[in-house]
Order: C-alpha cells, then structure tokens, then sequence
C-alpha cells in the first residue's frame, strides 16, 4: 500500500508503508546513529519520493503564544494542568491562553475563529477527543498539537500525554484487598473519557486476581465531579449489603464519598474505607486525609508544553504516545477491615 500522493504526507504514513515504528522514522529525521542501515535507506527513500519536509520553524517574534484549551475550567484538577504548562512557558519566554469550550459546537467555533485572527506557537488540548473539523482546521493553519488525557483514540500523528490509569486503578484496589475489604464500590469517571474506562478496567482486574466476584451493583456512574461523588457515595451505603470501602475515580468524587458516609451517621475510616485518583493539593488537607492515587497532573502539563514547542520548532516527537507513573499514597481515610 502507497501512501495517497494528494494529502500532505505525515511521518505515521511513512512509518506504515516503511512497515517501522514512527520512532524509527523519527530517529532518522533527527539523524540518529540507532537505525539499521537497510531500515534508514528505504525510510529515506520514502521521504524522498513522497516529498516529506519538517515543519517550517515558526518564527517567535510572530507568535510566543501557547493555547492551552479545556473543556471546563471549574475544577482544582485544570489548575494543576494550567501550572506545569505555565512552568515551561515562564521558561522559554512564551505566553500561555488558556481557554474553556464547555463541550460546545458554538465555542469551540469561536475559539477556532479567535485562532485564525492571530498567531499560535502550538494548541495543547485537555480531556478533549478533538472533533475531525478541528483536527482538519488546526492542520490547515499549519499549528502543532498536543492531547493529554484525550477522550477518546487519537490519531498516532498526534502527541498524547496521559498517565497510567490502569494500573491506578488496579494499584487503589489492590490497596484497599490487602486491608481486608473484600466489598469494594467503584465510582466511576466520565464513560467518554478514556482513563475513566481505564480506572474501571484496573479495578476490576484487581477483583478478578484476588478471586472476587464481579457485583454491578457495587459500580456506580460519576462524572468526576463532588457532586457524583455524593450521589454514588449515598447509593452504594443504602445497598442491602453496603461496601466496607469506596473507590472513587477522583478526588472530588472521593470528597462527595466523604459527605455521604457523614450523613449516613458513620466515619471515615472507621466504618468505610476510601480512596482517590489524582492527589489534587487538597487532600492533604482533608478530615481525614485521603489515601489516593497521585495523577502527575502539573509533569503532564509541563510534558506537554515542551513537545509543543518542540514541534514548533520543527522537531519530530519519537514516542507519539506518553504515559506518566501513577503512584497510590496512602493517608488516613484507609484503614484495616
């Protein structure tokens, strides 16, 4: 299969018809020493037949600008995010807009419009599945980009930023088993979002190797959001056999937990164990502190801004695809069964 000579080719294209890895064509881009010869001759060739040139660097006078792009604004969570982009912009003597769409077709088409009125060094997108109409537009303007955390699959051509879900999930289980509980609830994140399916997917694997059974009634729908948490929370305690621990997919959910177990009149530890994702400043802080997964959620935002950057520059990014560690921290709201 040859790659369709009307499209502007991209390095995934040449990867797959060179039948390597995009690191490898990227590594002989960046003229890297680790290529097998036959390998960087017929990837060379490729580029050279299909006419591959590297982005234009952008001049900085023209823009010094980083667009980083939300869907919603109204959580701790976006700050974190906001200040490890902020990080590397302070350092390279860039400015960062940041901007909230709120999931809709209007904004983001004002946003978009906003964009082409202006110059842009490169778009970071959080917790976006980034629309085809976007994704044509943003490439028209000839502006790299960035996901972290996106919703659904993107494209390999696309840099993603993510973290471990899966095994934050299987870890905050796993935790919660070693304790002694054995009725664990899950509040789960938003079903679009794919480390909400992530988190799920580890929980459950964690049960299944303990040798547990699966109990639906045990899942509760969340949106990351205290709210969900206080629903879910509330739920799972009025169950005939209610769970002697919760697992919330955020933090804030986890502090929706903590409300419900207080109007049930019981505790937390002492009579229901709870856990996090994210590790957001104030769980620390909480009563109890919150035993939780840490989300490096400001190295995420700071990763991103760097590749950014890096692509303005014309730099091709080796591994399309990150994922940072997730690490359990254990506080005071998990205690022994």
């Amino acid at each position: 299969m040859t790659v369709d000579e009307g499209r502007r080719i991209t390095i995934t294209a040449i990867a797959r018809e060179a039948g390597v890895s995009v690191p490898t064509v990227s590594r002989v881009l960046n003229g890297r020493s680790d290529v097998a010869p036959q390998t960087r001759e017929r990837v060379e060739e490729l580029l050279r037949r299909h006419g591959y040139r590297r982005r234009a660097a952008r001049p900085r006078v023209s823009a010094s600008l980083i667009d980083l792009v939300f869907n919603d604004l109204d959580s701790p969570w976006a700050v974190e995010i906001i200040r490890g982009v902020e990080d590397v912009a302070h350092a390279a003597g860039v400015g960062t807009v940041v901007s909230a769409i709120h999931r809709r077709t209007a904004s983001t088409r004002q946003w978009l419009q906003n964009l082409r009125t202006r110059a842009t060094d490169g778009v970071v997108l959080v917790a976006s599945d980034l629309a085809p109409p976007v994704h044509a537009e943003l490439r028209r303007l000839n502006v790299p980009m960035v996901l972290v955390d996106p919703a659904g699959v993107p494209t390999l051509d696309i840099p993603t930023i993510g973290a471990t879900n899966w095994t934050g999930g299987l870890r905050a289980t796993e935790h919660l088993l070693s304790l002694g509980h054995e009725r664990i609830g899950f509040i789960a994140g938003n079903p679009q979002m794919l480390c909400s399916r992530a988190r799920l997917d580890g929980y459950r694997a964690a049960l299944e190797a303990a040798g547990l059974p699966m109990h639906e009634e045990l899942i509760q729908p969340g949106d990351f959001y205290h709210e969900s948490g206080l629903e879910g929370g509330k739920a799972l305690l009025s169950l005939d056999h209610p769970p002697t621990a919760i697992f919330a997919s955020s933090d804030q959910m986890a502090f929706g937990v903590f409300e419900a177990v207080r109007q049930r009149g019981l505790r937390v530890p002492d009579d229901v164990s709870v856990v996090g994702f994210d590790d957001l400043p104030e769980a620390r802080w909480s009563s109890p502190p919150l035993t939780t997964i840490r989300q490096p959620l400001a190295e995420m935002g700071l990763l991103a801004a760097r590749t950014v950057l890096r692509l303005a520059q014309g730099e091709a990014v080796e591994t399309p695809r990150v994922e940072l560690a997730t690490d359990l921290v254990v506080r005071d709201s998990t205690k022994a069964r």
